[in-house]
């Protein structure tokens, strides 16, 4: 599978785009008119860098509104195209994108335009160039590619070929399987690109929305599959217009572009067995069963609030690592792990980010190959000195430089716990709180790095994507997005914050980087569990009478049930599917807490209620400007 991007797609001067995308792993480049123009290389130099980087220059592009135009201005396009080819020379450019006419004076016609272009292509043939045409979405006259094929194929020339954008074809939902039947030799590039379903004008959501396949809700793998069927083998290229990507990172987009595109490759080859792709030889998506653990670091001075605090949710030590200053804390199948080591990753962690959750571990069906997978894709593997005797653990460096650590069934695995813990006694006198199982993380990253992290495990695990929901912080809005297992048993909530004005970029801020900001714990009996925490000692987040004033006259609640939730300090919200009862802790440190749920056959997060829950969190932060203790 040959791989391409073009340099619209990043931000940066144009040295800076080819070295990150040599870097990335991509095999070409589609250079864009406007960065070529904004260089003060020439186009042989230019050419050059791209040849000095390993790249060829799979495309050249725009050449805007050229075919069916009335004279003068018809001759004037056949003027533009000579001096398009001069620089196609220069730069070492064989392919130039022509997309469909946008122009009010321009004419219709399928063989007006067949005619054009069969012109254009006897020009380009002296030369050694080809043509590829596109139909945009929003074309005057052609915007379905099977126009433009017609249009191609009536042309009948050699160097005049289809070129196909996967946004373009599903914007319009048009059917993909049209692709099939087109010959593959007269595709001579196929660009893709994803983008959030929004319903607004095809120009400007083509020109600010797009995103990585695999990042938003078009169908571009069947999109690709249909290109697979034809036997196409040419470059697969990214032409992405971001406002984010414009303002990223250079070498992040590069990255996630090419993790997209081998993400892309190896589904349609799953799916397309016969498709002439070669993509890297690589595991399938993960099965992911649940969270196996999350481990916190924490020194000996800020270890013991932390400490107290699981006391009062009802987990009690069982377990300290024979060789290392780590305890395992239990309840019900939740593992909590409290790091206190003096040096190695988890020590590093904390003196940069403070008390936090800083790695997690997954339960899934093979822990190899979940590496495995996670490295063919451009994640690093981690690893630390381990002592002999002791258990390596399958572990990547995860979304904002923690760790993701695969825990399968295998029988040195599944053993950690026993054989590298020893039974710990807890001198508490605390006492179960009923709670099951971790029904959620919630990762606060950049909202720039959101659909970066939403690819990361999108790809990496057999997992959906929701849509994104705005969480209504007093501050700002939050954006959120859940990726989740088919059947619940394994879910994060990502939380891009834009400004550090609301909770998560408070918490962003103050902790230096993204990282876990809360964890859900779920329970059967939400008003027992309530009064078991409260018998530990637990204090729960206090929530204005005005919440429940309003819940009980939204939801037509029975006032002594409303009652009942106010007493408790427990949010309530219902969908179709059933009701969703939660209970939250203060927070800790910088904006990090706990949550307790219980699901009654409710499938979201309780997103109403984030606004209240927030407000009331942010009473328990200290202001900024006042020192600690």
């Amino acid at each position: 599978m040959k791989t391409s991007i073009a340099t619209v797609t990043m931000s940066g001067e144009l040295d800076a785009k080819l070295r990150a995308i040599a870097e990335a792993g991509f095999d070409g480049v589609e250079i864009f008119e406007n960065d070529l123009l904004a260089s003060d290389s020439s186009p042989r130099d230019v050419g050059r860098m791209v040849r000095d980087h390993g790249l060829e220059i799979t495309l050249f592009q725009p050449f805007r509104d050229f075919e069916g135009m009335p004279e003068p201005q018809r001759g004037r396009t056949f003027d533009r195209a000579e001096r398009k080819f001069d620089v196609m020379q220069e730069l070492g450019a064989e392919l130039v994108l022509v997309c469909s006419n946008v122009s009010p004076v321009s004419l219709g016609g399928l063989d007006r335009a067949a005619a054009d272009f069969h012109q254009l292509g006897e020009r380009a043939a002296k030369r050694g160039l080809r043509i590829g045409y596109e139909a945009l979405a929003w074309g005057r006259h052609i915007n379905d590619h099977r126009d433009a094929w017609e249009i191609v194929r009536r042309a009948d020339h050699p160097n005049v070929g289809l070129i196909l954008d996967s946004f373009h074809t599903l914007a319009r939902k048009i059917d993909v399987n049209s692709i099939r039947s087109i010959p593959k030799e007269k595709i001579f590039i196929v660009q893709l690109a994803d983008a959030p379903l929004i319903d607004m004008d095809l120009l400007y959501w083509s020109r600010h929305f797009r995103n990585m396949p695999g990042e938003g809700d078009l169908d571009v793998t069947g999109f690709t599959r249909a290109v697979a069927a034809t036997g196409y083998d040419g470059y697969l290229s990214l032409e992405i217009f971001n406002d984010q990507f414009r303002g990223g990172s250079t070498k992040a987009i590069a990255g996630d572009g090419r993790r997209s595109l081998i993400h892309l490759g190896d589904e349609v080859k799953r799916a397309e067995p016969d498709a002439v792709l070669t993509v890297p030889d690589m595991p399938g998506r993960a099965g992911v069963k649940g969270v196996a653990f999350v481990e916190f670091t924490a020194d000996k001075s800020e270890s013991p609030e932390l400490i107290d605090m699981l006391h009062t949710l009802g987990f009690r030590r069982v377990g300290r690592h024979k060789s290392k200053k780590v305890d395992l804390y239990q309840q019900g199948a939740i593992r909590l792990v409290v790091n206190t080591e003096e040096k190695g990753f988890a020590s590093a962690a904390f003196h940069l980010h403070g008390t936090s959750a800083y790695a997690f571990g997954l339960e899934v069906e093979n822990a190899t190959e979940a590496v495995d997978r996670a490295a063919a894709l451009g994640s690093e593997r981690f690893m630390q000195p381990v002592p002999k005797g002791e258990t390596t653990i399958p572990a990547i460096y995860g979304p904002g430089g923690g760790i993701l650590y695969f825990l399968d069934g295998s029988a040195q695995l599944a053993s950690v716990w026993t054989l590298e813990f020893s039974a710990a006694e807890d001198e508490s006198q605390v006492k179960s709180a009923g709670l099951e199982h971790i029904d959620h993380i919630a990762q606060t990253v950049n909202y720039d790095d959101l659909l970066t992290t939403v690819l990361f495990y999108n790809s990496l695990l057999d997992v959906r994507k929701t849509p994104v929901v705005d969480i209504i912080d007093p501050s700002g809005i939050v954006r959120s997005q859940v990726v989740e297992n088919s059947n619940g048993s394994f879910r994060v909530t990502l939380n891009g914050a834009e400004n550090r004005k609301t909770l998560a970029g408070h918490f962003l801020a103050e902790s230096f980087g993204s990282s876990i900001q809360h964890v859900a714990f779920s329970t059967s009996d939400i008003f027992g569990t309530s009064e078991r925490l409260a018998a530990n000692g637990f204090t729960p987040l206090q929530i204005t009478r005005n919440y429940y004033d309003d819940v009980e006259a939204r939801f037509g609640l029975e006032p002594d049930f409303a009652e009942r939730l106010r007493a408790a300090n427990i949010l309530y919200d219902r969908d179709e599917h059933g009701e969703y009862f939660q209970l939250y802790s203060p927070v800790y440190g910088e904006g990090f807490f706990f949550e307790v749920v219980e699901r009654r056959g409710y499938r979201g997060y309780g997103a109403p209620n984030a606004i209240f829950r927030i407000a009331a969190q942010k009473r328990h932060i200290r202001p900024e400007g006042v020192p600690a203790g």
